[in-house]
């Protein structure tokens, strides 16, 4: 090993360490809690998903099953979670924030942006984006290690227009195993993903649609969709939005939503809206960010299971007539 990359390596591990002890990891509680980091991390894990199972649970925190079990006791006993049988497999437990669960939820989440906003300012706008476009790329790396992944160079990744050999499948997948851990949906919401996506991709040939992919490596790790047909009054319609695990955080996904909203201002839309649902915290935060405001909040199964549906609109910015396009 190069005595250059020794340091390079050492200067990390340096920078890892601090970041440890100044978030506050060596300490037997962490985030204002009276909970060790494991169930403060369980807590947060399970937040906005709404439900996980133990054996997700595992591998989302990489720790061993008697651990997780041992730990989401506690939890159980401490009145943060509960328990529910799973609809499909009696033999599956789901584990859910309880009422106190849910406050204990909102007062870390609070904690933590309080503590990373204040370090945050003390940097340039600049910097601070490099922080987090750094930070999740070693998270990916370190991911991929841990999982047996290639030993080679992840590349930036790079955003294409326009649909490319296997992306109808890929877009289905990434969703598929999204919503299926966040909550809880299964075939209906597959199957209702895969035709709508398969009936769009045949109308990407006329000006008003367009399909916009993130691509590391090759391989499709995010998609956005405007559908310029289906809805009234020349409104664009945003569908399909999905970054795949390990990915978000890196900025892509913004990248991508940017790229997709300067097609409809370009095209003369009057308003663009998308649908979603209650409790996708961090996915709202970058909607508000490019201008969507929450018009409309109900309770629905469109996609199979209840949730509270949102649909959220932003209209064409001022000044910004652009050059209507037509299906």
């Amino acid at each position: 090993m190069a005595h250059r990359n020794l340091q390079l390596i050492d200067s990390i591990r340096s920078a890892s360490r601090e970041m440890v002890r100044e978030l506050g990891f060596m300490q037997t509680t962490l985030a204002a809690t009276e909970y060790p980091p494991s169930a403060v991390h369980t807590i947060l894990e399970i937040g906005p998903r709404g439900r996980l199972t133990a054996a997700q649970l595992c591998e989302r925190l990489c720790l061993e099953r008697s651990s997780v079990s041992r730990m989401v006791r506690k939890l159980i006993d401490a009145g943060e979670l509960e328990e529910s049988a799973c609809e499909t497999d009696g033999r599956v437990k789901w584990l859910s924030l309880t009422a106190k669960g849910k406050r204990s939820h909102t007062s870390i989440e609070a904690f933590g942006r309080k503590q990373v906003a204040e370090a945050l300012a003390q940097l340039a706008p600049e910097q601070q984006h490099e922080v987090s476009s750094g930070l999740a790329m070693y998270a990916r790396a370190l991911a991929a290690n841990r999982q047996g992944g290639s030993s080679g160079v992840i590349r930036p990744i790079q955003i294409e227009r326009g649909y490319r050999c296997g992306a109808i499948g890929r877009i289905v997948e990434m969703h598929a195993r999204f919503y299926g851990s966040q909550a809880g949906f299964g075939s209906f919401f597959e199957r209702k993903v895969a035709g709508g996506l398969a009936e769009f991709t045949g109308r990407l040939d006329r000006s008003c649609n367009g399909l916009w992919l993130a691509i590391s490596d090759q391989r499709i790790v995010g998609s956005v969709a405007i559908d310029g047909e289906d809805l009234p009054e020349h409104c664009a319609h945003l569908r399909w939005f999905i970054m795949e695990d390990g990915f978000r955080g890196a900025g892509a996904g913004r990248r991508l939503l940017q790229e997709a909203l300067a097609f409809c201002d370009a095209g003369g839309f009057s308003k663009t809206r998308l649908w979603t649902f209650q409790g996708l915290d961090a996915a709202r935060r970058l909607y508000e960010s490019q201008g969507f405001v929450l018009e409309e909040a109900s309770e629905g199964q469109q996609w199979g299971t209840k949730v509270i549906e949102q649909c959220f609109v932003r209209a064409r910015p001022p000044g910004n007539p652009g050059e209507r396009m037509n299906p």
